[in-house]
């Protein structure tokens, strides 16, 4: 698995000399294409990836540093969904460095724009003033995201209560059969009361194991008359379009903040990728609470 955050050394083969080369001349460099197959060739076997048509090589620019430049490695998996790592070399790409550049007089924590992000109408917890605000992107088909979802519910009613509010976003992701229409039928549910949407999260995650995409419409069915639903208030949301389009534009969503797993944690714009466990959560809320003059807990 190709990963980023920890930088790795590359000693990659240097450039076949040229046919025309003589003693008395260096080697010529490789064309850039050739050059970049090679690289992509060594880098495939590094990071054990399947096929070179997985990978693709952004153009290269200079850096701050003289003599380094950078450029983007893509590479996507069989189910379309790409991952970036940044490389920096020399000029004639001899030596690799697969990892991230920093600017240390940049803001440390990289908060993402959440401006293009549709915040209102959505699935919420905790109070509306509270001075962080966790955004989630999740897929109630994902393990982790249900795995999560507790210790989301703890951080927001106990640890941090008052002084936390989340807002849920769907990412439905590509391969899982029945998240989307899982995704619908919670919308439909909070349309009708917005504190029956999170009852609906709660039982598609706790039974994962046995939704299918052929049962999920009758699961929810049955769970909607179990929460006492309007029946055709809730059959006329999921034939019609606006809580379909509601899950699109959180796609559209977690697409311009580059979202590219679940679960995906905004706090107060600071990225946090993976469950909320550990001491990183508390290490980041804390600091957004101490940096706004609230206690931590």
């Amino acid at each position: 698995m190709l990963t980023t955050g920890l930088a790795l050394s590359a000693l990659i083969p240097p450039p076949r000399a040229s046919a025309q080369s003589s003693e008395a001349t260096p080697a010529a460099s490789a064309s850039p294409a050739s050059r970049d197959d090679e690289v992509k060739a060594y880098l495939q076997k590094r990071f054990r990836i399947a096929t070179l048509e997985q990978m693709s090589l952004g153009p290269m620019t200079p850096t701050p540093l003289p003599g380094i430049f950078m450029r983007t490695l893509t590479v996507t998996n069989p189910r379309g969904i790409p991952a970036s790592v940044t490389l920096f070399s020399d000029q004639d790409q001899t030596k690799v460095i697969v990892g991230q550049y920093f600017d240390l007089n940049q803001e440390a924590w990289g908060r993402a724009d959440l401006k293009p992000l549709h915040l209102d109408d959505r699935p919420v917890l905790g109070p509306a003033d509270a001075p962080v605000t966790l955004i989630e992107f999740a897929d109630f088909e994902c393990p982790f995201c249900a795995h999560a979802f507790g210790a989301v519910e703890t951080l927001v009613n106990t640890t941090y209560k008052g002084k936390v509010k989340l807002i849920f976003k769907n990412y439905p992701l590509p391969g899982h059969q029945w998240a989307w229409p899982a995704a619908t039928a919670a919308e439909c549910a909070r349309v009708q009361n917005p504190a029956l949407f999170w009852d609906f999260a709660r039982f598609f995650y706790t039974n994962q194991p046995t939704i299918t995409q052929a049962n999920v419409q009758q699961q929810a069915d049955a769970e909607a008359r179990k929460l006492s639903l309007d029946q055709k208030l809730f059959d006329a949301c999921m034939n019609g379009s606006s809580a379909a389009d509601r899950v699109s534009q959180d796609m559209a969503d977690a697409n311009a903040v580059h979202v590219m797993q679940t679960p995906t944690f905004f706090i107060n714009g600071i990225p946090v990728v993976g469950l909320p466990e550990g001491r990183v959560f508390d290490f980041v809320i804390g600091s957004e609470l101490a940096s706004s003059g609230h206690a931590s807990k």
